[in-house]
């Protein structure tokens, strides 16, 4: 810059500032001791920069000699008083570098040197944004805008051998409609059941948008809203060609909004309060919770810091999974006990990093969804669809399919319904309890970089499982009919595990990182919920063994594409089998 020297030992903002306001703001030692440059250089750095030619550079630097060496004309000059600063005379005497020192600078000069120094600390401004007109209100320094899109092509296979003759009842399409009429008699349909056999293929796409906002004082909120085929918690795709066709518009949901409370306790204690609802606060893999899945409630995980390296780490919350609509039963005025159920939770475990290239991740939890199992309900009588019992609200408010289902409704035989053999409008419930034991580990190996080896692990059990008490009540999970029997045996269970390896980078940050990844999956039908677990692995569920394979590749620093093979089998019950192929397209923003 040529103003060179002017501003050495000052900020380029604070001389803006004195230059901007004038002279007189100019720091006192800049006026008083002259400016160091001298004319002959500052001319010939504004010849350098195109801001005069050669011709004036030359009368600029006479003028400069003139104006600097004659005495101002003062009227306090007359009665010897001194002369102000901007008029001041320097000696003529060289100085023992040779050159000429000036305090005075020609008023065209000095404004074309405001002209270029504004020109300069405005681009300044605008690179680092602290003045205008490009910075943003300072409100807006605490928000953090994210979001990302994926498009999918999934195709959804089914090799030949799958039982299609009724086998496959869909709890959820009957739980979430009008109960269905069992009787063959008054309804000789099937009631909704799962596609097992014809090959299907979809064009899905998932928007993702959310805020975080920094509050201060340790408080964070923010919230996210996504695309949806409908309200379901475990998936965010919207198949294209959905919600009635021909272009119709696609609905956002409320998928995030959530209190972040984030205390500094001490250097080796820290801990994180969530309230509303928000992200899985546990560690666990999609054998028990799909990673599309948030939670509502309120969640507490505290980690302390036992050494560098190692750190201990708890967490605990209650979420409300259903609550009972306020006019239950709507169609009658005594209205029925409330049915409430609740997912109550802790976790503890080990952070550990071993050495700089190995770190190890593993934990223990329980949970515990408190009121989940169906219940029989008491003697009532049903005429029809609109008719309601007592223990309609233990049934699933959503489901994908592998839990085992018993009955609700103990319908009263009367005349109006031929003793029995019309009109059995029923609901469904699950026939066992939930209360989840499970172990996670994760594993890190970088010993190999750039890349990386992670290794995923995952083993659940339901403890609340009775199988004996289930094979009274079970309506499916069952196994082949006997010789002279009517229904085959109780086939369910309820362990589940899960192994994954991944190679490559973890996270896809630059153009050409990649990930490859293997793992196997074993979920009998009771081991969790159905409606939780994974939303792809044999089209969501349960009662499901096999394998996943899949890779990704970064396109650029924001876009990747990815491909997954799904390949499930049944456990139990009928023949089922499946396989789900997924090619995506993404970015994050």
């Amino acid at each position: 810059m040529f103003y060179g020297r002017y501003i050495r030992g000052t900020t380029a903002r604070s001389f803006a500032v004195a230059l901007l306001c004038g002279a007189a703001a100019l720091p006192a030692p800049a006026m008083a001791q002259g400016a160091p440059d001298s004319a002959a250089a500052l001319a010939n750095l504004l010849v350098k920069r195109g801001v005069i030619s050669r011709k004036d550079a030359e009368a600029f630097i006479r003028q400069s000699h003139d104006e600097a060496t004659r005495p101002a004309a003062s009227p306090h000059a007359a009665a010897g008083a001194p002369q102000s600063a901007a008029a001041a005379t320097v000696s003529t005497t060289p100085p023992d570098d040779g050159a000429m020192h000036v305090t005075y600078v020609p008023e065209t000069v000095r404004q074309q040197m405001k002209k270029e120094i504004r020109q300069e600390v405005m681009q300044e401004a605008r690179d680092e944004r602290w003045a205008a007109p490009d910075t943003m209100p300072a409100w807006t320094r605490h928000i953090h805008l994210f979001g990302d899109i994926r498009a999918r092509y999934e195709g959804d296979l089914f090799p030949a051998g799958n039982d299609n003759t009724g086998a496959f009842p869909n709890f959820n399409a009957i739980n979430t409609g009008n109960p269905f009429d069992v009787s063959r008699i008054s309804n000789p349909n099937f009631p909704p059941e799962y596609n097992v056999d014809k090959d299907r293929n979809r064009f899905r796409l998932q928007l993702r948008f959310g805020l975080d906002a920094d509050l201060g004082e340790d408080f964070r909120a923010g919230f996210r809203i996504g695309t949806g085929s409908d309200n379901q918690p475990v998936s965010l795709n919207q198949s294209l060609g959905g919600n009635g066709g021909d272009f119709s518009k696609y609905a956002i949901w409320l998928d995030r909004a959530f209190l972040e409370y984030t205390p500094n306790l001490c250097d080796r204690l820290s801990l994180d309060a969530n309230l509303g609802r928000f992200a899985n606060p546990f560690l666990s893999t999609d054998l028990i919770f799909d990673n599309d899945l948030n939670f509502d409630g309120a969640a507490v995980k505290t980690q302390y810091q036992a050494r560098p390296g190692l750190s201990a780490f708890v967490t605990a919350g209650a979420f409300p999974v259903f609550n009972t609509d306020l006019n239950f039963a709507s169609n009658q005025p005594a209205k029925f006990s409330s049915d409430d159920k609740y997912l109550f939770a802790v976790q503890a475990g080990l952070d550990w990093k071993l050495t700089q290239d190995y770190g190890l991740k593993f934990a223990g939890a329980f949970y515990d969804f408190d009121n989940v199992a169906g219940r029989l309900s008491t003697p009532c009588t049903v005429l029809g669809a609109a008719d309601a019992c007592d223990t309609d609200a233990t049934r699933p408010s959503f489901a994908q399919k592998g839990n085992t289902y018993m009955s609700l409704r103990q319908i009263v035989p009367t005349a109006d319904n031929n003793f029995g053999t019309t009109n059995q409008f029923q609901y469904y419930g699950l026939a066992s309890g939930f209360r989840e034991v499970s172990a996670t580990a994760h594993l890190d190996l970088n010993h190999f970089d750039p890349f990386h080896i992670g290794i995923d692990g995952e083993f659940v059990e339901n403890v609340a499982f009775d199988k004996a008490a289930m094979e009274a009540i079970a309506l499916n999970n069952r196994g082949p009919v006997p010789t002279g029997g009517t229904i085959g045996s109780f086939d369910g269970g309820n362990i589940g595990y899960y192994v994954r390896g991944t190679f490559g980078k973890p996270v896809l940050e630059r153009r050409w990182d990649w990930n490859v990844s293997l793992g196997y999956k074993y979920l009998e039908s009771d081991a969790v919920l159905d409606g939780m677990t994974d939303a792809d692995f044999g089209l969501g569920g349960t009662n499901l063994k096999g394998f996943i394979l899949g890779g990704s590749l970064a396109l650029s620093s924001k876009v990747y594409a990815g491909v997954h093979w799904f390949s499930a089998d049944a456990i139990a019950g009928s023949p089922y089998s499946s396989d789900v192929v997924q090619f995506d397209i993404g970015t994050r923003f």
